[in-house]
């Protein structure tokens, strides 16, 4: 993968009080080498070579760090805590050489050495610390708000084994350990002097305090260490560099001597190996009791450390807690950081001697809470049981938060229990269960959503009663990418060509794109365009040949549809497609068919058996469909696995069309999207999240729509949805059925894939069926568009010029201006020098 540096001119003048020299680099480079990997270059590995490399970068970026913090500390700013479970944050080297703005000082310094660099970001492995949408949004704000210098922490956890690596074998996804640790992580700074502990179970003692107050202290039956380990956030083209803190959990005690002495070698380690735990893998599987209890301890971890620190932090300048909600403005990304509400009052009230209604104040005015959700199922909630037995120190706070935000609900709605079972904190309709997106609401000062229909629909639905009971704190937040990395690093061919066209300014302002609207009608940029798009699609076509044996033709229309798997977003929509295309091919050998390769990429949670059997289904047709000699030249189907933020800079570029088919009302806003639009594919989707504004924003011409909207699906359901019937009207889509059902894609083996037919034919919970003939439609309107190579390309071209608000640049400006009310802090040129 070849990087440019789209604004060498620039960013590092800015950035760096002095211009650094290829030769400098250079120097320091070898110095790195010599000196950490204690190598000399006849003897230095790849690996060695990419961490001196990684160093001498990071030594840049760290001055520049030590510069932002003093101004900080200076200041007093009040500064963003961004609390996400996720960030998805992707391979560093590559992003920090932009930033710095001496992508080619590097390549230059490498090639005196001998060395290449896209050989050097190739081989860095990438930080498995998110799965999907959720953590590369949080990633991509911290990203915009170096780059817009806002002060800015983001916290989360340091999982030693990541998500899980995807591999396919016979066609299945198994999960393998993600070691993306084990040749070492040059870009963070451990941080072993401020640790925390971080207490777990055992019961709660009341008592009274020197002045007679009534208190309770925690008496715990485990203690856990959270010690930070911190990656720095370089912006782009500004000194500013932010910190994302991610905690690693530690044995209180990691060796037991007596036990060991004793011969008993397991319990001399055993608090090691059962602390460590909460660190070591992103959302383990909680289909067990077990399972249940390591995500809720992991998700108390994470919020305990953090808010422990932003204390710590705050005392640095003054003592008492009355200002700390001025000092910080916390978002919750998502409900998983919402214990931090309870923490927070737990941490004032009995740690800090504050009373409850001062404490109370406190909390409400420091967090935000965003929904990334529209479906109940997914608002997460924990059995009280399970929760009392682990915090019962928080199960109390939450009482008492309960009991108090209810009585308030009961004057303003008199008489209406049906609302104040809904919006209490306990679900109490059978088994009883904590509601964390509830405590999110009550303990938050602001809510938003993410998307203009994501936060019209929650009004509606899911926090429809917080609403009625709170309308101001409602507001809408579109999502948004970095052009940096979904731009100016995956796509340097495209950033370039538009950067001749137009100047270098659109990567910090992601509107300037409305510049190219006139050269869509200019026949040489078309070409231009076309000759960057092929190139991609080549690059891509070699790593699918790398990852799995499949040649593919660049002259194909690139159809691909690449994101978690859940039955929401409907991949399997797409492979029906697909198998009713294949068996057209079959029984009309001569049909004139624009050629296509359908590509698949994305996980499936190890406990989603479902999802699991769509991947296994998408790997059996393509066997088929790839080694028939009849269809093969004009239908291909691929699943790349392994998607991650490293494969998705070769996918968005490479893509002729981006597959956004989830069901209307399920999507909360979707970032894909966003990132293959803005690498000039067109979109056939649904109105459903983020879709709704970027179609809104590109054209209705330039959109390929189909398919039922949110209110549709509402009626279509609340009628009585039949889908064996509507399949029965439907042949292409029974036969479909019929031959996966025959065997065809399973070696004969019938009852393989009857858990996915009867699921569809039984339930079709997203109404797949329905969506169907309007989805055929639009394909074959696709097909007609791509062989007129002009108008796609034309398309193309005002798809990105028109994509400018979907920068995160500008979700960050609106969350900073009407949620979390901070300036922007510059950070000058001085010592320490870069």
């Amino acid at each position: 993968m070849k990087v440019n540096s789209t604004n060498s001119r620039g960013a590092g003048k800015e950035a760096c009080a002095t211009a650094d020299t290829a030769d400098q680099l250079r120097r320091d480079i070898a110095e790195k080498l010599f000196c950490m990997a204690g190598k000399f270059p006849e003897v230095a590995t790849k690996n060695d070579y990419y961490l001196a490399l990684a160093y001498a970068v990071r030594d840049r970026i760290v001055r520049n760090w030590i510069s932002t913090a003093e101004t900080y500390f200076q200041r007093a700013v009040r500064s963003v805590a961004y609390l996400s479970a996720e960030f998805l944050i992707g391979p560093q080297l590559g992003a920090n050489l932009l930033q710095l703005g001496i992508t080619e000082q590097a390549r230059q310094a490498l090639s005196a050495l001998g060395q290449d660099l896209d050989e050097l970001i190739e081989h860095e492995e990438e930080p498995g610390l998110g799965n999907g949408g959720l953590g590369r949004l949080a990633a991509c704000y911290m990203e915009s708000l170096a780059t817009l210098e806002f002060a800015s922490i983001g916290y989360g956890i340091r999982y030693e084994f990541g998500i899980f690596d995807q591999e396919i074998r016979d066609g299945w996804q198994v999960e393998t350990g993600d070691r993306w640790l084990r040749l070492g992580y040059p870009w963070e700074i451990v941080r072993p002097e401020i640790a925390f502990e971080v207490k777990l179970g055992g019961h709660t003692e009341p008592y009274q305090d020197e002045a007679g107050a009534y208190r309770v202290r925690w008496v715990p039956n485990r203690i856990v260490m959270g010690t930070p380990c911190d990656t720095l956030v370089q912006g782009y083209g500004v000194r500013t560099v932010n910190m994302l803190r991610l905690w690693k959990a530690e044995a209180h005690n990691s060796f037991d001597f007596q036990a060991f002495n004793v011969g008993d070698y397991y319990r001399a380690v055993n608090e090691k190996i059962v602390s460590e735990n909460i660190t070591k893998v992103l959302y383990p599987n909680d289909v067990s009791v077990a399972g249940k209890q390591l995500r809720l301890e992991q998700q108390y971890f994470l919020i305990s450390c953090t808010l422990q620190d932003m204390i710590r932090i705050y005392r640095q300048r003054l003592k008492s807690l009355d200002q700390f909600h001025e000092k910080f403005t916390a978002q919750l990304n998502d409900t998983h950081p919402s214990l931090a509400i309870a923490e927070l009052m737990r941490l004032l009230v009995d740690e800090h001697g504050m009373d409850w209604d001062h404490a109370w104040d406190i909390t409400r005015r420091a967090f935000a809470y965003t929904n990334h959700t529209l479906m109940s199922e997914a608002l997460e909630k924990w059995p009280l049981p399970l929760f009392a037995s682990v915090l019962p120190r928080h199960m109390e706070i939450i009482y008492e938060i309960n009991r108090r935000f209810l009585d308030e609900v009961r004057v303003k709605f008199p008489g209406d229990d049906g609302k104040v079972q809904r919006l209490s904190l306990i679900d109490e309709f059978g088994e009883k269960y904590v509601r964390m997106a509830n405590l999110a609401c009550v303990g938050s000062h602001a809510i938003n959503g993410v998307a203009a229909l994501h936060t019209k629909l929650l009004k509606q639905t899911v926090l429809r009663d917080f609403h009625d009971l709170w309308p101001e704190k409602f507001s809408n937040k579109t999502n948004g990418v970095t052009p940096r990395r979904f731009m100016a690093l995956a796509n340097p061919g495209l950033a370039a060509l538009i950067t001749r066209r137009i100047g270098d300014s659109w990567l910090k302002n992601l509107d300037e794109l409305r510049k190219l609207e006139p050269f869509a009608d200019d026949a040489g940029f078309r070409e231009e365009w076309r000759q960057v798009k092929h190139a991609n699609k080549e690059r891509l076509a070699a790593a699918l040949r790398k990852a799995t044996g499949v040649e593919v033709d660049p002259a194909t229309l690139f159809d691909i549809q690449v994101k978690r798997f859940h039955e929401y977003k409907r991949q399997h929509l797409n492979l029906l497609r697909v198998v009713a295309l294949y068996r057209r091919l079959k029984n009309i050998p001569r049909l004139d068919l624009t050629p296509r390769t359908v590509i698949f990429g994305g996980k499936a949670a190890p406990g989603y058996f479902m999802a699991k059997l769509i991947i296994k289904l998408i790997n059996s047709v393509a066997v088929v469909v790839n080694a028939d000699p009849h269809t093969r030249d004009r239908l291909r189907v691929v699943f790349y696995p392994d998607f991650n933020v490293k494969n998705a800079h070769r996918i968005y570029p490479a893509a002729d069309l981006s597959e956004q088919i989830s069901m209307a009302g399920t999507e909360a806003s979707g970032t894909g999207n966003m990132k293959f639009a803005l690498n000039g594919a067109l979109t056939i989707g649904t109105l459903d999240g983020a879709n709704v504004e970027i179609r809104e924003e590109v054209g209705a011409e330039n959109f390929f729509l189909f398919g039922l909207t949110a209110e549709e699906v509402r009626k279509r359901k609340a009628a009585g949805y039949r889908p064996w019937e509507v399949c029965q009207q439907n042949a292409e889509l029974h036969d479909a059925l019929d031959l996966i059902g025959s065997g065809a894609f399973s070696g004969g083996d019938k009852e393989l894939f009857q858990p996915f037919i009867r699921s569809l034919l039984d339930r079709d919970e997203y109404l797949l069926f329905a969506d169907y003939p309007s989805y055929i439609e639009r394909q074959e309107e696709v097909a007609r568009a791509y062989r007129d190579t002009e108008r796609w390309t034309r398309m193309s071209i005002l798809n990105v010029a028109r994509m400018g608000k979907f920068s995160s640049d500008r979700a960050i400006r609106e969350y900073c201006r009407d949620i979390w009310r901070v300036e922007p802090v510059h950070v000058p040129d001085g010592e320490p020098a870069c």
